[in-house]
This record gives structure tokens, C-alpha cells and sequence, in this order.
């Protein structure tokens, strides 16, 4: 039985996928599965995924008939893995060629349940930026609770964020399988799953090396119009809400409603005027003017002043408070030549 599985959920990746099964292959670190699910691609990546199988006996490739998101793909990879540590890599993104024999070695050390590291954010102008986990150490239960938990609960605007990447992390099957843990959903889905594996996991070890490669991508799915994004969010403060009841973090961060809805309520203004929405300026700056009306988003609104954001995100968060929905729509309509 391997050592770790790592998952690798693929949709219309043939640009990438040679390149990203490559990061795994070159690891110094040989005690791995590497789980490849097809999810209902239409491109060459089936043929692809089927023909690195067939160079490789540590590779297994699964096929979906129909495309069902990340979530499902994820999940699929969970109940198909035989390691005793999991670990995620997106198809556009690369290991460094130790990065499993170091965070292998560091759990070993350490050990720790779990283990990450810092990555590098690489932009397609070329620019790199590493983005570290936590200050390297290791961390116990009150540890986790201070440097994650309490981040994802309650921590959504001052920057910098902490992200909910699940890729930075070596993960313990073990902990994922007692907790009963899976994805959900198809944006967001991340952060929630890490919130409750940090609820269940009992030792943390980080080292501050940037062990992945994160391409960042203005055609991912982050960067496009959801047309269901308010009822995305909904399910995602849900959910949320049934985790703090759960695991009893309501003390941890009082004010994590106001905080989570304030930070939904920017992707959801930037939502309305991204590319691809057919409504035209009036409806959207209509949209955005209701959206802040809510009884959740008003209340967050009237109880939070959020500062420290980046400059644009203070910016539309202040002519928000102002209800200066004009000039927001305008200022909005320039960036995005609407």
C-alpha cells in the first residue's frame, strides 16, 4: 500500500495535465499513488490520463461519464485511495520535485497528524511570490485553533487572508475518515473542509519552504460570472453555521457572521459585475443595491467597518457603507469596461 495518495481532479486539462503528472513522477519521494479523475472531459485529457496509466503502474485513472465539479471529483479520489496520507494537487499546478519527501520527512520528524508548507504564487506575467502557511513549528490543538480554525472562521478581511488552499497540506487519511470528511460544493468548498479537519486533527507540523507551485489563472473558475453564486454562498454559511454548532467555535470569533457575510458580499458585488452577466449596468447596480438590503448583509454592513482591506476592496467597501451605489457602479464599469 502506498505511503500517500495524491488526488488530481482533471476537466478539459490537456494543456496542463502532462506537465502536472510530470511534478509527481520526478519525486525524490517514490511511495505514492497518484489518483487521476477524468471528470467527464470532452478534450484529450481522458487519453492523456489513460496513456501516463499505462507508463506508470502507481497511477490509476477514473472516468466520469458526466461532469460533477471538483467536490465530486475530490470525493471520488478520498474513497479510492489507499495511502495513508492524502495529499491534493490541481491539474494547472506543480510539486517542487521534493516537496513530498520534504513534508514526508518533516511528519516523520515531527510526529504530527498533518503537515504543510509555504507555496509559490507564480502570475502569467511572470512575477513569483511566496505565500507562507504559518511561521514554521509545530503546532498543537490550541495552536491549529489560533493559526486555522480561527482564520476560516471569522478572519475574511483584513488582510492578508489566510487562504483555504487544501494542496499546501499532507493530510492524515486516518483523521479525514473518522470525521467522515468531504467536499461540498463547487467554490468555497475548501475552506470548509479544512475548518473541520483542523477540528479533528491533533498535531500540525509546517515548514516555511514553498514546496507547490500555484499558477494563478484569470480563466479559472474565481475569475468568471456565477450566475448561482447567492445561493452558493447561502449553502456555504449553512454549512458554516452547522460546523461552529458542531465543534463549538462560537466563542473563537463572535462577530464570524458579520465577517463571513461582509467578505461574501464583495466577491458577490464583484460577481455582478464580472464578465459574462447579461444584466445590463442599471439591473446590476439594482441587484447590488437589494443585495446590501438583506437583513444578513445589512446587519453585517451596520456592525462591522471593515479596514485594512486591499486598496480596491476598501474602496467599494466604503462606498458601500455610503450607499453611494452610483459611483460604485461606475467605478466598476471602468475597471471591467462594461
Amino acid at each position: 500500500m502506498p505511503s500517500i495518495s495524491v488526488i488530481v481532479p482533471v476537466y478539459q486539462a490537456e494543456r496542463f495535465l502532462k506537465k502536472c503528472v510530470e511534478s509527481v513522477t520526478k519525486q525524490t519521494f517514490s511511495d505514492w499513488e497518484l489518483l487521476l479523475v477524468d471528470d467527464g472531459c470532452t478534450d484529450g485529457s481522458p487519453a492523456i490520463c489513460d496513456q501516463c496509466a499505462a507508463e506508470d503502474d502507481r497511477i490509476r485513472v477514473f472516468h466520469r461519464r458526466k461532469n460533477g465539479g471538483v467536490s465530486e471529483a475530490r470525493n471520488l479520489g478520498l474513497r479510492e485511495a489507499r495511502g495513508d496520507y492524502i495529499a491534493f494537487l490541481d491539474v494547472d499546478d506543480r510539486y517542487e520535485f521534493r516537496a513530498l519527501e520534504t513534508l514526508w520527512c518533516l511528519r516523520e520528524q515531527s510526529g504530527a497528524d498533518t503537515v504543510g508548507c509555504a507555496h509559490l504564487n507564480l502570475a502569467p506575467s511572470g512575477q513569483k511570490a511566496v505565500e507562507p502557511l504559518l511561521p514554521a513549528g509545530v503546532y498543537d490543538q490550541e495552536g491549529i485553533r489560533a493559526g486555522i480554525v480561527c482564520p476560516l472562521l471569522g478572519d475574511r478581511l483584513t488582510q492578508p487572508v489566510f487562504n483555504g488552499f487544501i494542496w499546501r497540506y499532507l493530510f492524515s487519511a486516518q483523521v479525514i475518515r473518522a470525521a467522515h470528511l468531504t467536499f461540498e460544493g463547487a467554490y468555497l468548498e475548501d475552506e470548509l473542509f479544512l475548518m473541520e479537519y483542523f477540528c479533528n486533527a491533533q498535531k500540525l507540523a509546517v515548514t516555511e519552504q514553498p514546496l507547490y507551485r500555484y499558477f494563478l489563472n484569470p480563466a479559472s473558475a474565481t475569475h468568471q460570472y456565477m450566475k448561482d453564486y447567492q445561493k452558493v454562498f447561502g449553502r456555504f454559511v449553512e454549512r458554516k453555521e452547522a460546523l461552529v454548532k458542531k465543534y463549538a467555535l462560537e466563542e473563537l470569533r463572535p462577530q464570524w457572521r458579520e465577517n463571513t457575510n461582509w467578505a461574501g458580499l464583495l466577491i458577490a458585488i464583484g460577481n455582478e459585475y464580472a464578465p459574462g452577466n447579461s444584466k445590463s449596468i442599471r439591473q446590476r447596480q439594482k441587484a447590488v443595491a437589494e443585495l446590501c438590503r438583506r437583513p444578513d448583509m445589512a446587519k453585517a454592513i451596520a456592525e462591522i467597518a471593515p479596514a485594512g482591506l486591499s486598496p480596491n476592496k476598501q474602496m467599494v467597501a466604503n462606498l458601500v457603507r455610503g450607499k453611494h451605489f452610483f459611483i460604485l457602479t461606475q467605478m466598476y464599469r471602468l475597471k471591467n469596461r462594461i
